[in-house]
């Protein structure tokens, strides 16, 4: 089984089987904005076995009339609340959300494919499509 994604209208494909190497670096990084949807955050609230309340004031934080996921500060870097160390990966994979899902196929690195392969290891070029 390929571990090579392609998704129409990109010039790149990615390869998922790099993601053991790169020490999450989509999950850390700049400060950002991980939206997410109602159904995302029941799907999420449900997994950890939370009560969506509780789940929405421990990891969610408002921004203008969305929710995002909130980030940790780790040295000089932030990070998602979710992104465990410890496994290089994501605490509610099976729940996360369609931001996370979609990466690294967002319409922003349609044209700054160089600045997506600074962060990830596992973009291939057209070249080698």
């Amino acid at each position: 089984m390929s571990s090579v994604m392609k998704e129409d209208g990109f010039n790149y494909a990615f390869d998922s089987s790099a993601c053991s190497t790169c020490g999450g670096r989509c999950c850390t990084g700049e400060s950002g904005y991980i939206y997410v949807t109602k159904n995302e955050i029941e799907n999420i609230s449900e997994l950890l076995e939370l009560d969506i309340r509780d789940f929405v004031n421990k990891y969610l934080f408002k921004k203008g009339y969305k929710y995002s996921i909130k980030e940790i500060k780790y040295n000089d870097s932030h990070e998602c609340i979710f992104y465990d160390r410890e496994i290089n990966g994501c605490k509610v994979y099976a729940a996360r959300p369609s931001q996370c899902i979609t990466f690294p196929f967002w319409d922003y690195y349609k044209q700054r494919v160089d600045e997506l392969r600074e962060e990830c290891p596992g973009i291939i070029g057209n070249e080698n499509v």
